[in-house]
């Protein structure tokens, strides 16, 4: 065998071997025929958590990198501010409560008394002008004293008439008591201070500031001894629970992508295969052509999907690229 046939035979070999080694390559990055290969990215949430009250920065407990826990304090606002603010709602409460209680009670006894003497002593004024009145009446039908004499012991009798007119009232109105919309009035204002006070001691529990969810701090943004106003972020979080996959699908896949399909999610920095499912199909698509008229445009139709890990871990950061192999109706069925 002279040498031109071995060099063919040599280049048949390795063409054989590569296009083997591209089919097993291809099956391995592509799966099962009837799977949909999808390339998105980790969609790790995060939020700005902030005190909801403005005040002086204390404490932080926690730099950028720590893991935090649902309910661990993170930071605290100087408090003395509220704790006074809460001692004045506190005294408001106890003054509208004593208030309440006097109109409740009514009078005390002493003053229905004292009342009932100023009665007697009214009566007994206007008895003496009366009698002073008819000894005056007499006289002026005698003659003895003139008509203005007459008259003005009638306005004394008449005055004293009225003052003890005033003087039962005042005891009538001792002996009810207090009226039922002084009462409900008293409740009232009692209900005020009481809301003001739960108000205070809500603004007290909010100078300590709790992660409301597991999760990793990306950033601190504040520092001990900054004023910060109501809702301006003192750290930002990342959530560790739950962790999505955002990937994209274009129109003519629309079909095979539904809800609760499951996926297999495979990163370029490691081996590990992630799992998770499809839990949200865009109903819109994200890049919709002027001008939608033919088949081929058609197909540049994209719609944003959302894949929720199951076996999430600390590999998976935010952004990373991922390759997704989306199961199929007929992946299912095959199997």
């Amino acid at each position: 065998m002279n040498s031109c046939k071995l060099r063919g035979i040599f280049i048949v070999v390795i063409i054989a071997a590569m296009l083997a080694a591209g089919y097993w390559l291809l099956n391995r990055n592509s799966g099962p025929q009837n799977s949909l290969i999808l390339y998105g990215n980790v969609d790790i949430r995060e939020l700005d958590l902030a005190f909801r009250q403005p005040g002086r920065l204390a404490k932080v407990f926690f730099d950028e990198g720590a893991t935090v826990k649902t309910g661990e304090v993170m930071a605290e606002l100087d408090a003395q501010p509220y704790h006074d603010a809460l001692a004045v709602s506190e005294a408001e409460v106890l003054h509208a409560r004593a208030e309440l209680e006097k109109l409740r009670h009514g009078n005390r006894p002493q003053e229905i008394a004292q009342a009932g003497e100023s009665v007697r002593q009214a009566k007994a004024v206007f008895e003496n002008t009366d009698s002073n009145f008819n000894r005056q009446s007499a006289l002026v039908k005698s003659g003895s004293v003139s008509q203005r004499v007459g008259d003005a012991a009638r306005a004394t009798r008449d005055q004293a008439e009225a003052a003890l007119a005033s003087a039962k009232q005042a005891l009538a109105l001792k002996k009810e008591g207090s009226r039922r919309e002084d009462v409900a009035a008293g409740e009232a204002r009692l209900a005020v201070a009481e809301a003001m006070a739960a108000q205070s001691m809500t603004a007290l529990a909010d100078t300590r500031l709790v992660a409301p969810i597991n999760a990793t701090v990306m950033s601190r943004v504040r520092e001990p001894g900054s004023m910060v106003n109501a809702n301006s972020a003192v750290y930002i979080l990342s959530l560790r629970d739950p962790v999505y996959i955002r990937a994209y699908v274009s129109e003519p896949d629309l079909g095979r992508v539904i809800p609760g399909v499951k996926a297999t999610i495979r990163t370029d920095s490691s081996e590990k295969v992630y799992q998770g499912e499809v839990g949200f199909v865009s109903p819109r698509a994200e890049f919709t052509p002027k001008s939608v008229e033919t088949t081929d445009l058609r197909t540049d139709l994209v719609y944003r999907i959302r894949i929720v890990v199951s076996n999430a871990d600390g590999a998976l950061r935010q952004g990373m690229p991922v390759t997704i192999q989306v199961a199929t109706e007929t992946d299912v069925h095959d199997q």
